[in-house]
């Protein structure tokens, strides 16, 4: 009978303080994870205040980072849109890169061409004329002939078209698709109804908001009306899903923002309404002083004004329900002004102010080009500026 082998093995138990030891390894990995983390937070912080400082205090220079220049130099018109720009005149539509180089030019044949931006489409008309030409990043998606003369036109994000049309007492307003195709017609009876004064589109095509004015007696008033060509307006006649009357103020602006809000801006006062199928009024706000201007995006509200107990000028900026946030001096007058993000970007020849929507002055002061576009650029104050015959990449400092 074999014999088992005998062995020595035993099982080890861990003396007590192993698990103290233990103890200790976590303690330790967990500081240096807190560590790192700590380390992390002030990095973070370090840039967001660098980063504040930068964008929240004055800058009395612009100099140049980069030039583009172009075999361009006549009487062309631009506008930002998209990742670009876009270069309009009589001959040519033209969709710029920020490098100033051309993607795409449309030939064109307009006396007075005039141009409406949307985020994804814009159009650009002949007013006065009958030609509308529908376009997207990637080029044209549509002419449009109207039968009667041109005098506003609003488009939506999906390139439908809300045209106005002069025909003596009795105008209308037609909407298409971008192919010319008949979408709705609304006749107008000034008698009525009145004479439009200004109009939009809402971004998905469904909702047109137009101002009108009348006389009743010897007293101006205004009346704004929402048509709903969708499933809202179906039951309803002439499409009119809201209607409102305003005594002794001509409504002469309307428009779309963000969070289903629509504004018409008096000459007086300015009505926030609320909704996308069927607008209503929420909020009326008085404006005390004579409005030179008006501006805004899909987060604010902004005007420049005449400030009558100085000289000078004010501007006003208000978010979307009707808060003011800022009002403050500005150094005089400017032909253009803008809302670009959180920043009030005014200019005038080679003149240009940028304000925050916090109320500081960032920039005042002379690029030494005339200026017929400036937006922003990628990077902190740094600025696209478009001239006659270049596109320059200038950047603020002390």
């Amino acid at each position: 009978m074999t014999q088992k082998k005998k062995t020595h093995l035993k099982i080890l138990t861990p003396p007590d303080d192993l698990s103290e030891i233990m103890k200790k390894v976590h303690k330790f990995r967990r500081a240096k994870v807190r560590r790192i983390l700590v380390l992390i937070v002030l990095i973070i912080l370090a840039v967001c205040g660098t980063y504040l400082l930068l964008k929240n205090q004055s800058y009395g220079h612009a100099r140049t980072a980069a030039e583009y220049s172009s075999d361009i130099s006549d009487t062309s018109n631009y506008a930002q849109f998209a990742n670009g720009i876009v270069r309009y005149n009589r001959d040519g539509v033209a969709f710029l890169n920020n490098k100033n180089e051309e993607q795409w030019i449309q030939p064109t044949q307009l006396q007075n061409p005039v141009i409406t931006v949307k985020e994804e489409s814009f159009a650009v008309a002949d007013n006065g004329g009958n030609n509308i030409l529908v376009f997207s990043e990637e080029g044209l998606r549509g002419e449009i002939e109207t039968t009667l003369p041109i005098e506003k036109i609003s488009i939506s994000d999906q390139g439908i078209v809300s045209v106005l049309m002069r025909n003596g007492s009795t105008p209308s307003i037609i909407t298409y698709d971008a192919a010319g195709n008949i979408l709705a017609e609304i006749q107008i009876t000034q008698g009525t109804m009145g004479y439009p004064t200004a109009m939009e589109m809402s971004d998905d095509g469904n909702t047109l908001a137009v101002s009108y004015l009348y006389l009743d007696g010897v007293n101006i008033k205004s009346r704004v009306i929402y048509y709903n060509f969708g499933e809202a307006g179906q039951e309803n006649a002439d499409n009119i899903v809201s209607s409102e009357e305003y005594d002794n103020t001509v409504m002469a602006d309307i428009f779309f923002m963000g969070g289903g809000r629509s504004v018409a801006v008096g000459d007086n006062s300015f009505v926030i309404y609320r909704g996308t199928d069927t607008p209503q009024p929420e909020k009326t706000i008085v404006i005390d002083q004579e409005i030179q201007s008006v501006f805004h995006s899909d987060q604010y509200i902004g005007f420049i004004l005449l400030n009558q107990e100085k000289s000078g000028y004010e501007v006003r900026l208000y978010n979307r329900i009707g808060e003011q946030l800022i009002s403050r001096e500005i150094p005089g007058n400017y032909s253009n002004v803008k809302m670009d993000g959180d920043e009030i970007i005014m200019f005038d020849g080679s003149r240009c102010c940028i304000v925050t929507a916090t109320g500081i002055i960032k920039y005042d002061g002379n690029l030494d080009v005339d200026a017929l576009e400036i937006f922003r650029a990628f990077g902190v104050n740094r600025y696209y500026v478009m001239s006659v015959d270049e596109l320059r990449v200038i950047y603020l400092t002390k």
